[in-house]
């Protein structure tokens, strides 16, 4: 809705700025030529000079102060690492050796055989009979002849 409102607002906005160009345009054309057999006013009297600027005095900055170096700072001390307490000494758990674990083993395979599918046969796709074109021949048409 309030996009409607805006589109109505534009189209209402540029439809006037055409009426006042428009407008403008008949002004322009309609008014009379200036004459150009006026003469203009001369200046009778010369322009004072203009003044001078004036000179600011020159500012002088402090230096700036020099940024420490790094001899002149402190070293930064890490606090030490704390110790970790021993492991226990008790052996990890170990995998059992393969030779120690069963063979996986399948069930045998039924001996019925696979089902086999007939074979089938396609009909013969049928041909395209071969039908001669020929293009007829029409006259060229011919110009009357002329009664000079």
């Amino acid at each position: 809705m309030a996009s409607m409102k805006l589109c109505l607002i534009l189209c209402l906005f540029s439809m006037w700025s055409i009426e006042i160009s428009l407008a403008a345009r008949h002004l322009l054309q309609t008014m009379p030529p200036i004459p150009s057999s006026l003469p203009l006013p001369k200046p009778t009297r010369a322009l004072p000079p203009l003044p001078a600027t004036p000179t600011l005095p020159q500012v002088t900055l402090p230096p700036l102060p020099s940024l420490p170096t790094a001899s002149s700072l402190p070293k930064p001390t890490l606090p030490p690492l704390p110790t970790l307490p021993p492991l226990p000494a008790t052996p990890l758990p170990t995998m059992p050796a393969a030779s120690t674990l069963p063979k996986p083993t399948l069930p045998p395979l039924l001996a019925a055989p696979l089902p086999t599918m007939p074979k089938m046969t396609l009909p013969p796709l049928p041909t395209i009979p071969n039908i001669p074109i020929t293009m007829p021949t029409f006259p060229s048409p011919s110009l009357p002849p002329s009664s000079n």
